[in-house]
Formats: structure tokens, C-alpha cells, sequence
């Protein structure tokens, strides 16, 4: 098991890098989890240039679980230590999870069990997009629910708990796990448990958030009411019953949910826990949450694969039984491996350097530490742990900066967050408030403006 822990973490670990390093990473989230880390480091509560000018982060998220990396970015003040700490939080979830499995199991189920997880299509997106905070929250589930599926109920408790301190709406991940460890046998610690967290996301969504938001209150519940403009008690009717299920990118993604485990999963009251993320990740206008890729699925894999080790223990699964199932979990998980993160590391592409990265670094080499500077999305996070770094068209990032630097030959970035767009100015209108062009080389061009 500890083999495959290292294994992973090297996989997880190698692929972010090597994204990072062929300039895939991005302003939105990498580098703005970067600012956050940078801020606690520094001794102060988080700011993050790239939402805008000393944007205080915790009117966004509550995540100050992220203050935990900065004795690591003393060490080494690197976005690579972000991808480093996402890799090692994701590859020991798989300790807990398949030591239970071998416990129930056998061993060859368990090591299956943990290479199905640790390759798994959630995991895998995680992975290949930047760092986020709720990689936190991977072994936390874990060690919760492997505790309460063996009647550790007030371990359970303890590991549930500081999911409070990772992202605001795993409070309700906690009160779901309260209600479980009630309905295990201990009405007052699972009482106890469901009230701290439903309370807990209360009080970080109602009283924290807003009170540092620069507009006051907290932008993101906008996401969970009626687009498209039909409101009233029907549209929010429809809304949270049929919207939940539309478009069919919704439904796509529960089959993939529960297909590794061939649905075997839902015979586990533990499915149970993934509920509040799929609430509001399906309830959300915003459509990038509904389906497979980015990060949103992440937290969910711990718990769809406890509850298939949960599934298989409770109907006493025979030998042959176990086997099978596995087996299927293992031709499923291989099946979808291609479609997702962890396939581009077989591919060629990603191992050929592009000779306009080095141009792009020896272009930011030469702006200065310590300036304000706008540059284009994918050079953001590579300027982050250095100057006050925003994103180039971003209609909230400091105006004016001192530096600016341009891939002309970029995909336009599409990014809209609260109602904000991406607005480019053409490099004319930017020489004409002043700026002069330092450098222009194979579609780069950085540009300095006095004063």
C-alpha cells in the first residue's frame, strides 16, 4: 500500500509539473491559490492580485486550511510547491481507503481497489487542472468514512470536523456525516456533529464571507437560483427538480460517478455524504460544475469508493463475489482512463518542449521582482511568487501596471466569474496610454510603461 502511495504521488506529481512547465497552468485557480499561500506567508490574512487589487480571498472562499502550506512556501516561495502538497494530500487518501480493504477484503481486492481509485476519472481532473483547496478535503473523507463504516464513530467525528476550515459548503458534507454516526448508534455525538456543521456553513456563508467581500454578501449564492431570468416559486420549483437533471450533461455525470463501482456504491448508506456537493454543484447556473472536468468532482471519488468497499462488506460478499466485482471496477476504470488527465502522460506531445517557452522566460526574467504587472493567463502563475501579478483583460485587475506582457498567439481566454468578461485591448490601445514595447519575439510581446 505504501508503494502505491509513492507511485501515485510520483504520477500526480509528474503531471502537474509537467503541465506547469509547458505553460498549461492558469491565472484562475493556480495562481490565485499561489497569492493566498504567498499572504500567509507573509503574515497576513489572503489577498489574491488576480481577483482583483488586494482582493481579500476570504470573500470569496473560507479555506484557511491553505495556512498550513506556508511554512513549506518559506522553504521554496514556488507554485510547484501547491502542485507538490495537492499530489501528497490525494496519494495518502489511498492509505486509509485500501488498509480497510485488505481488512475486509484480502489483499488483492484492496490493491485493486487502490489503483481503481487512485486512477480514477475524479481524481484524474483534479490532478490535471492547477491546485485547489479541496484536496484538503480528500483525506479528511476519507479517514471519516473508513472510521464510521467500522463503528469509529467519534473518529469519525474528528476527521469530519476540520472540513470546516477547507471550503464553505463541506459544512453540510460534516452535518450529512453527523446524521450517519446518529443512525450508527451515537444520537448525541452525531447531533453534536450535524449541528457544528450545518451551523458551521451558516456562519461562513451568512457572517464570514460577506463581512469581507468588498460588495457584501457572498456573490456565489447568485449561482444557486433561477437562470435565465423565469423567476418566481415556479421557476424555482423547476429549478430544483427537473434543473437538477438538465441538460443531460448532468446525468452523464452521475453515470460516471457510480460506473467504476456499477452502481454497487448505492447499496451503501455512505453515498449519502456525497449528496450536499451534487445539490450544489447541479443547482448552480454556473454549467461548468455539472460536468466531468475541472476539480468539482474531486472530493466526490473518496466517497463513491468507500462506498463500494462499504457495499461489498455489507452483503457478505462471497470470494468469487469480490473478485468480480472488482474485476469490473478495473476494466471500467481502464475503459475511462483515456478520456481524462492522466492519459496525457502517454502521449508524445507532452514530453516535446515548445521552443517559445523558453522565450516566454527569458521575457519574464527580465521584469523586475516586486512590480505590478498584467500578462496573459497561462504566464500569470509563473509571475505569481515574485511581482503583483493580474490577469491582462481582466476587468477587476489593477489598472495601469507597470509591466505588461502579451501571448498574441494564444486562444482567446475565456473567463466570466459574477458577471465579469474577459476584455482584451488590442496592443495599440496599450501603446497608447504609453507603454513601449521592451521585447517582441515568436508572438510575445512585454511592454514597460515609466512611472
Amino acid at each position: 500500500m505504501w508503494v502505491l502511495t509513492g507511485a501515485l504521488f510520483s504520477t500526480y506529481l509528474l503531471l502537474s509539473l509537467r503541465l506547469h512547465e509547458r505553460l498549461l497552468s492558469n491565472s484562475f485557480d493556480l495562481a490565485i491559490f499561489e497569492q493566498v499561500v504567498r499572504s500567509y506567508a507573509a503574515g497576513h490574512l489572503p489577498v489574491s492580485e488576480v481577483r482583483g487589487p488586494d482582493f481579500p480571498v476570504l470573500g470569496d472562499h473560507f479555506s484557511p486550511i491553505l495556512a498550513l502550506i506556508a511554512p513549506l512556501y518559506w522553504l521554496w516561495a514556488s507554485p510547484k510547491v501547491l502542485l507538490a502538497v495537492q499530489a501528497a494530500l490525494i496519494a495518502v487518501s489511498v492509505l486509509p481507503l485500501t488498509l480497510w480493504a485488505r481488512r475486509a477484503l484480502g489483499s488483492g481486492a484492496a490493491a485493486v481497489i487502490g489503483i481503481c481509485y487512485g486512477i480514477s476519472w475524479g481524481i484524474a481532473s483534479g490532478v490535471g487542472f492547477d491546485f485547489h483547496e479541496v484536496a484538503f478535503a480528500v483525506p479528511l473523507v476519507v479517514c471519516s468514512l473508513t472510521a464510521l463504516a467500522n463503528d469509529r464513530l467519534r473518529q469519525a467525528a474528528y476527521w469530519a470536523l476540520p472540513l470546516l476550515l477547507v471550503k464553505e459548503d463541506l459544512g453540510l458534507t460534516v452535518a450529512v456525516i453527523g446524521v450517519l454516526i446518529v443512525r450508527s448508534g451515537d444520537r448525541r455525538l452525531g447531533i453534536t456533529t450535524a449541528a457544528i456543521g450545518m451551523g458551521g456553513t451558516l456562519l461562513e456563508v451568512l457572517v464570514i464571507l460577506p463581512s469581507f467581500n468588498p460588495a457584501g454578501g457572498f456573490g456565489r449564492l447568485e449561482w444557486l437560483g433561477v437562470s435565465g431570468g423565469s423567476g418566481g416559486s415556479g421557476g424555482l420549483l423547476y429549478h430544483y427538480t427537473i434543473g437538477l437533471i438538465t441538460p443531460g450533461t448532468k446525468i452523464i455525470t452521475l453515470i460516471f460517478l457510480l460506473a467504476p463501482t456499477l452502481c454497487l456504491a448505492l447499496r451503501s448508506p455512505l453515498m449519502w455524504v456525497a449528496l450536499p456537493t451534487l445539490l450544489w454543484r447541479f443547482a448552480s447556473s454556473y454549467p461548468e460544475p455539472w460536468g466531468t472536468g475541472y476539480h468539482y468532482s474531486l472530493v466526490l471519488m473518496p466517497i463513491v469508493f468507500a462506498a463500494f468497499i462499504d457495499a461489498l462488506v455489507r452483503r457478505h460478499s462471497s470470494k468469487k463475489s469480490v473478485r468480480r466485482h472488482v474485476a469490473a471496477c478495473a476494466a471500467i476504470s481502464l475503459l475511462l482512463l483515456p478520456q481524462f488527465a492522466l492519459w496525457r502522460l502517454f502521449e508524445p506531445a507532452m514530453w516535446r518542449t515548445d521552443p517559445r517557452i523558453a522565450v516566454a522566460h527569458r521575457l519574464m526574467d527580465q521584469i523586475p521582482d516586486g512590480v505590478t504587472v498584467q500578462v496573459s493567463n497561462k504566464l500569470v502563475p509563473h509571475l505569481a511568487n515574485r511581482t503583483s501579478v493580474s490577469l491582462y483583460g481582466w476587468p477587476e485587475s489593477r489598472p495601469n501596471p507597470q509591466w505588461i506582457m502579451v501571448d498574441t498567439l494564444a486562444p482567446p481566454y475565456r473567463l466570466q466569474v459574477n458577471g465579469l468578461q474577459m476584455r482584451e485591448s488590442s496592443l495599440d490601445d496599450v501603446r497608447s496610454r504609453g507603454y513601449r514595447t521592451v521585447a517582441e519575439q515568436d508572438g510575445f510581446v512585454l511592454l514597460w510603461r515609466q512611472g
